[in-house]
């Protein structure tokens, strides 16, 4: 496993990477396919999925959060680890007030008030 110079805190800042990482993706995404075609099976579709940066962009930022990913479950332990990607859920949400302008009722604050409470009761060991 880890050594003990690489702590919760470590794990906490990695993970809150990666998890930015897969919110930027998703964020990116959502872009991406506001510029394209209408599905279908045709060639302004494939198109425009094909030229489309935002797209692109999500498909480096998942990378990027993949191996991020691959770096943290091989030196912490996984049952540590894993509930932190929920962290994802926070920046997401975040991100659907900045860049969409969705509106959050008070059930979805408190789940996001949920997760991060879970988060802090994994690592608070």
């Amino acid at each position: 496993m880890i050594d003990m110079s690489m702590n919760n805190l470590t794990l906490l800042i990695l993970a809150l990477l990666q998890s930015a990482l897969l919110a930027m993706g998703q964020v990116l995404l959502k872009f991406g396919l506001m510029r394209t075609s209408p599905f279908g099976w045709n060639r302004a579709f494939w198109h425009s999925l094909a030229a489309n940066l935002p797209l692109a962009l999500s498909g480096l930022s998942f990378l990027a959060a993949s191996l991020l990913w691959i770096f943290i479950i091989k030196h912490f332990p996984l049952s540590t680890a894993y509930p932190l990607v929920s962290l994802s859920y926070v920046f997401g949400m975040i991100a659907a007030i900045v860049f969409f302008h969705e509106t959050v009722d008070i059930a979805k604050w408190l789940g996001v008030l949920l997760i991060m409470t879970g988060c802090f009761l994994i690592l608070r060991n």
